[in-house]
């Protein structure tokens, strides 16, 4: 069991990500007293996609390369359409989402995010949702998609859009306080 003021926290975004789907949950878990640290691919401030226009930039704390998941309770990753498909693509990134799911710690996916739980290969047999344009990629690789606001499957926290922000936010802080999740390899 791990508090949320004890909770650390990464999320790991690059330039393109959804801005609400990266800042509402930065904002949301470092007010519940978690550290939260951001992890980019160069580890340089990313910019985000804000409706139809860049957003506003966020810095970044970390290189996705020299993060442990060992480090951290929880990794977060907000969709947007350019971010996670630039993310899939990255090795350390996929290699990174796998390391904190087979450590049994809670894995938050939200919009098109679930698009790197496809790529590290966990989305067979789990419960997710998504982005509704993505379905049939999540159904492709063996998840049971659900349309609901928030869908738990022993850690792996997965949401639809920025309207589904606090019910997601809420599922991680809860999934975080039961600890680490037993679940079968992927």
């Amino acid at each position: 069991m791990t508090k949320i003021t004890d909770a650390k926290i990464l999320i790991m975004a690059t330039n393109g990500f959804e801005q609400s789907e990266l800042m509402v949950p930065l904002e949301k878990l470092r007010g519940a007293g978690a550290t939260v640290h951001v992890a980019s691919l160069d580890g340089k401030d990313i910019t985000g996609w804000d409706e139809k226009n860049w957003g506003k930039s966020v810095p970044s704390d970390r290189k996705i390369a020299d993060v442990s998941a060992s480090d951290y309770d929880a990794i977060v990753l907000p969709g947007g359409q350019i971010n996670p498909d630039l993310l899939r693509v990255q090795p350390e990134a996929v290699n990174l989402v796998r390391a904190f799911f087979d450590a049994g710690k809670t894995v938050a996916a939200i919009c098109h995010a679930p698009w790197l739980l496809v790529e590290a290969g966990i989305a067979k047999g789990r419960k997710l949702t998504s982005y509704p344009s993505i379905r049939t990629d999540v159904e492709n690789a063996g998840g049971e998609w659900h349309d609901r606001e928030v869908v738990t499957d022993k850690g792996l926290v997965t949401s639809r859009n920025p309207g589904d922000l606090d019910a997601f936010v809420s599922k991680i802080i809860e999934e975080i306080g039961e600890g680490r999740h037993e679940r079968a390899a992927a």
